[in-house]
């Protein structure tokens, strides 16, 4: 039964019902497939272009790939968890929806505002990567010197990033399927750029990189991870800082795990697709498993083929190392244009993806109440335009201003508090609703949930302690917005008082 104030719950049922309700509903015409290229769309992009070799430079060396296999097994842990959820309750806001079903209002809240931290956030570093690459191809076609940057007085403006986040806002507003096509053609490029890059670089791998596989650990006079910018692990266990050796391979994995964000943004669209059930757990497996085979093959061909040190931020100019780094470090500078036109358009699809996702929980939260109603409504082609404008503003402020490597940072805390709750909640709903159907279940319950918690907790750890200081004085902030607005409004809490309203408000 529902409850009352903080831990009201709404039911499964109700959420499913409010699906049909007129004004807000969306369009089903996403199928399986569709699912898997959004995911796949969203997870190639930042890892491989832009965190591969940066974080074999600062942190883990050669052992870079092992970091990707660590988040990847974080990941597919968590992914069990999403699959049971989304095809059980196939309504939009992933695991928000879910948090609301289980454990009530506040925390469905909290998870909400956590996605925001994500999603947009995410959005934002990755048109960050955009911009660059788009810098490197404009040199390209201008000469060098040209930038995607001015400053405006003591503030630097990304008018690249911005661009692209104004773009891929319109044709969000368009309509799903449209982006789905785009994203079709963008993503077969991209994974073409991918398959040339390990091929080719096979042909460049020296063994002598491989070696040692696990650097020995920077003491902390040597490395400028420590104090607030070290691991949060690594400060309690005494470490010195978390550059290379085993803090650094740890810290690594946490850094990378952002290169998977996105495989959780098919639960999103699981209120848009026909056939939730089975087209849901499908998408989220099959683009998970599809990136994790590249992401290792990509990391092991990129630190095969210079040594780990040459990857470094403070190498050469001091700039942060890419995908073409690697080949432009061999002579191969053809093979490095040609990675970067596809990390262009490879990184186009993550942040249209990430904003898709964040405009179909921002329309969750509008339709409970949580935030304001009107951006819950739906226009003719069946997209919540207005959710779509306030997130593209947000999104582009955020671009256009802040620097990239500290909203990535942001980003994975976020995401993996929400795998935390998303694993936990389905060891809930097993025990208070176990009569539902399920059209997949998680095995090996309480095993799996408990492992994946576990396993995202540990990768939180190892994130730095400023990026834990930030995060919470973001939840800081969504407490404070909860109670001023969200509360008072809820549509549960006025349904429980007989004052629920009839129409969304234009």
């Amino acid at each position: 039964m529902p409850g009352n104030g903080l831990w009201r719950t709404k039911t499964i049922e109700q959420s499913i019902a409010d699906t049909d309700e007129p004004g807000t509903k969306l369009r089903r015409n996403l199928s399986a497939w569709d699912l898997t290229v959004f995911g796949v769309a969203v997870v190639i992009g930042a890892g491989i272009f832009t965190l591969t070799a940066r974080t074999a430079g600062d942190f883990a060396g050669p052992s870079v790939s092992l970091a990707f296999v660590f988040a990847a097994i974080a990941c597919a842990l968590a992914a069990l968890c999403y699959a049971e959820f989304a095809s059980t309750v196939p309504v939009a806001g992933s695991a928000y929806t879910f948090s609301y079903a289980t454990f009530g209002e506040f925390m469905a809240w909290i998870i909400g505002w956590d996605l925001i931290l994500e999603l947009a956030v995410g959005a934002a570093a990755v048109s960050k990567g955009w911009s660059a690459y788009l810098e490197t191809v404009l040199s390209y076609i201008f000469g060098k010197g040209t930038k995607t940057t001015f400053e405006l007085g003591p503030i630097p403006v990304d008018w690249g990033a911005l661009l692209v986040v104004l773009v891929l806002a319109t044709l969000l507003a368009v309509g799903t399927k449209l982006s789905s096509r785009f994203s079709m053609v963008i993503t077969a490029i991209k994974v073409a750029v991918v398959l040339f890059v390990i091929v080719l670089g096979i042909f460049y791998i020296k063994a002598s990189n491989y070696t040692p596989f696990i650097p020995e650990a920077e003491s902390a006079a040597e490395s400028a991870s420590t104090g607030v910018d070290q691991s949060l692990f690594s400060l309690f266990a005494g470490g010195g800082s978390s550059s290379f050796g085993v803090f650094g391979l740890l810290a690594a994995a946490s850094l990378v795990f952002f290169a998977f964000i996105g495989f959780d943004i098919v639960a999103t669209t699981a209120e848009e697709t026909r056939n939730p059930q089975k087209a849901v757990p499908r998408g989220i497996f099959g683009s998970l498993a599809i990136v994790t085979v590249l992401y290792v093959a990509v990391s092991l061909v990129v630190v095969g083929m210079v040594n780990y040190k040459e990857l470094a931020t403070s190498a050469g100019d001091g700039g942060k190392k890419t995908l073409a780094s690697a080949f432009a470090a061999n002579g191969v500078d053809w093979a490095a244009n040609i990675i970067s036109v596809g990390a262009l358009a490879g990184l186009t699809t993550v942040v249209m993806v990430l904003m898709l996702g964040q405009i179909r929980i921002i329309f969750a939260m509008s339709r409970d109440g949580l935030m304001p109603r009107s951006l819950a409504k739906t226009g003719e082609n069946g997209t919540p335009k207005r959710a779509t404008i306030v997130v593209g503003g947000l999104v582009a402020v955020a671009a256009t201003f802040f620097p990239a490597d500290k909203l990535e940072e942001m980003v994975n805390v976020g995401t993996l508090f929400a795998f935390v709750l998303v694993s936990a909640g389905v060891l809930v709903l097993r025990k208070t609703r176990p009569d539902l159907p399920r059209a997949f279940r998680v095995p090996l319950v309480p095993l799996i949930p408990i492992l994946a918690i576990i396993a995202c907790v540990w990768l939180m750890l190892n994130l730095t302690v400023l990026t834990w200081l930030r995060f919470l004085a973001w939840m800081a902030l969504g407490v404070v917005i909860y109670f001023a607005y969200s509360r008072r409004n809820s549509l549960l809490g006025k349904q429980n008082k007989d004052e629920v309203p009839t129409s969304v408000p234009d």
